[in-house]
């Protein structure tokens, strides 16, 4: 089957800059429902064949819908995808859309969320951006086999933004932010965040996919750099009992085609710089906030993160209640400034891909009924009883993944926008993945239990 004439197009220049960055292998890259990064390397000298296709066995790759007497999973590159491996001389990664005997795999994260912002450019005329922020907790592996934080000097009651806890990982930090910039991604700070160990680094937004792509890539590499640094990096959801918890908060924003701001409006009588249509997208974001949370907190650790006391800092930052409000880091949506929403929701272990893909459906369901969010929620939630809370028809997110997937599964948006799949609905087979992996949690008796009721009765 001979190319287009614009994918040989796109072809041409992914091979000058190749040839350009001196690039002698390709990872050609995937993700599983979990977000883990799949990948085989590819000579350059197969350039060709790897732009057909490059042959995995899916069910080896991870929970991707595949049995092993399943066809392989083709990773079809995405030319404009291209990120050169800052520190790994002559390597670049290729994010690859996932096919099945010639056809997308609707069970690929990547190829699900690419289908809502197809649809979204094509049925409206729309595109979406978005931002993320990964904090990320750096740590040692002891002698024993256990964890420590990887500084060991990283023990001050309130470390957020500590210059001395920030200088002590300049070498970390400093290779991180070249390599951001190298990358052509506009790191405009990096900072050391509330937990001991807790740090992020911050990048300008871009097109949904294209920030998802990011993501992944900006996890991947901030393992390695640690890794060659002798240290191990986390992005769970709460590692530490007492530490803060890592968030991946994405802030979105709905854009025309033609390039019209559709979230912005100086007018706006509450005061945040919103739109109609800004607000109505929050609408729907709180409408389904507690179902979305499967998606956006997809893991057991999440709901250690979301709702619950203070760590040792003396700050919570993790939402516990579905709210939205202005410039305040108490609510699950955060406006900071005029023409953007903060999802203070999403955490370290979510998938990118369908985070997004959450995210835009249940705002765009919020825009086409037209829901009107009402005015900001105000003050300190943490602060407030529980009295006080139920008292403001307030809602809490859900309290473990089970109670999370048991929503999720009732979301006929969410059903919607996730898409069918060979055997039914992928929403179920998500959820069916999810709940074992909450039953294999809950089998386990942890050492919480032993000192609770050992010697109890």
């Amino acid at each position: 089957m001979g190319d287009q004439p614009d994918q040989r197009e796109q072809r041409e220049r992914l091979q000058a800059r190749a040839d350009e960055d001196g690039i002698e292998f390709f990872l050609a890259m995937f993700v599983d429902m979990h977000g883990k990064p799949c990948a085989k390397a590819v000579p350059r000298a197969s350039f060709d064949t790897l732009m057909e296709g490059v042959g995995f066995a899916g069910f080896a790759a991870g929970d991707i819908g595949q049995s092993p007497a399943d066809p392989d999973i083709i990773a079809v590159p995405d030319p404009a995808s291209y990120t050169k491996v800052p520190w790994k001389v002559g390597v670049a990664v290729l994010h690859c859309d996932p096919y099945v005997e010639g056809e997308p795999w609707p069970y690929a994260p990547r190829i699900i969320l690419g289908r809502m912002l197809d649809r979204l450019s094509r049925e409206r005329g729309w595109r979406m951006m978005t931002g993320f922020e990964a904090e990320y907790t750096l740590l040692r592996r002891t002698e024993d086999g256990g964890l420590e934080l990887a500084d060991p000097l990283d023990d001050a009651a309130k470390p957020c933004y500590e210059a001395k806890g920030l200088t002590r990982m300049w070498d970390h930090l400093s290779t991180l932010s070249s390599h951001l910039n190298e990358l052509g991604w506009g790191n405009y700070a990096n900072d050391h965040e509330d937990g001991n160990g807790q740090f992020e680094n911050n990048i300008t937004y871009a097109d949904a996919l294209t920030t998802a792509d990011r993501a992944i890539f900006f996890r991947y590499m901030v393992h390695m750099l640690a890794h060659d640094a002798g240290m191990t990096a986390t992005f769970m959801p709460k590692a530490f009992t007492r530490l803060t918890g890592n968030g991946m908060h994405i802030h979105s924003s709905l854009w025309a085609n033609e390039g019209e701001e559709l979230f912005a409006d100086e007018g706006d009588s509450r005061g945040l710089g919103l739109s109609k249509t800004a607000y109505s997208y929050i609408g729907g974001l709180l409408d389904h906030g507690r179902s979305a949370a499967g998606l956006i907190c997809p893991t057991v650790n999440s709901y250690k993160r979301i709702g619950v006391g203070p760590p040792a800092s003396g700050s919570t930052w993790a939402p516990a209640y579905v709210t939205y409000g202005g410039n305040n880091r108490t609510m699950m949506l955060r406006v900071p400034e005029p023409g953007r929403v903060e999802h203070r929701g999403v955490d370290g272990s979510a998938n990118p891909y369908l985070a997004t893909t959450a995210l835009l459906a249940t705002g765009l369901d919020g825009v086409d009924r037209g829901l009107d969010p009402g005015d900001p929620t105000l003050g300190d939630l943490f602060a407030l009883s529980t009295e006080e809370i139920e008292s403001r028809g307030i809602t809490h997110m859900p309290l473990t993944l089970s109670q999370a997937i048991d929503e999720l599964v009732a979301d006929d948006v969410l059903r919607a926008a996730l898409g069918r799949v060979p055997d039914g609905d992928y929403l179920d087979y998500y959820a069916r993945v999810k709940q074992a992996e909450f039953a294999e949690y809950h089998a386990e008796v942890s050492e919480w239990e032993t000192r609770r009721y050992l010697t109890a009765f």
